[in-house]
C-alpha cells in the first residue's frame, strides 16, 4: 500500500507533509506535491500533516478518486523530489478555507 495526494492539494501545496516524511517520497509541480509509490514506506505521517485533508491510502480512495494512484506515479517520475519544505501557494488559505477546514 502507498499513500497517495489528491485533489484537495490542488492550488494549496501545503508541504508539512513533506517535513515529516523519512524517505523524501513527495515531489512538486507548480500546483501541488505528488508522493512516488515506490520510496513511500507507509508510515502514514503525512495524512496527518497535511492540512488539507488531501493524502490517503490507496485502499481507501472512492471509486472517483483512485485516478490519483496512477497521476501520483506518473508526475513523481518526472519532477524533482522535494527534500524541503516550500511556502504554501499563493490563495492556499483561502482554498482551505474553501475546502472547509
Amino acid at each position: 500500500m502507498a499513500y497517495v495526494v489528491t485533489d484537495n492539494c490542488v492550488d494549496c501545496r501545503f508541504t508539512q507533509c513533506v517535513a515529516v516524511c523519512p524517505v523524501q517520497c513527495f515531489h512538486a509541480d507548480e500546483t501541488m506535491v505528488y508522493i512516488d509509490p515506490d520510496n513511500c514506506i507507509d508510515c502514514a505521517g503525512c495524512v496527518e500533516a497535511c492540512p488539507v485533508g488531501a493524502i490517503d491510502d490507496e485502499f481507501n480512495l472512492p471509486d472517483d478518486q483512485r485516478y490519483w494512484i496512477e497521476k501520483n506515479r506518473e508526475r513523481a517520475a518526472i519532477l524533482p523530489r522535494l527534500t524541503g519544505t516550500m511556502d504554501p501557494l499563493p490563495g492556499a488559505e483561502a482554498r482551505k478555507a474553501a475546502l472547509g477546514l
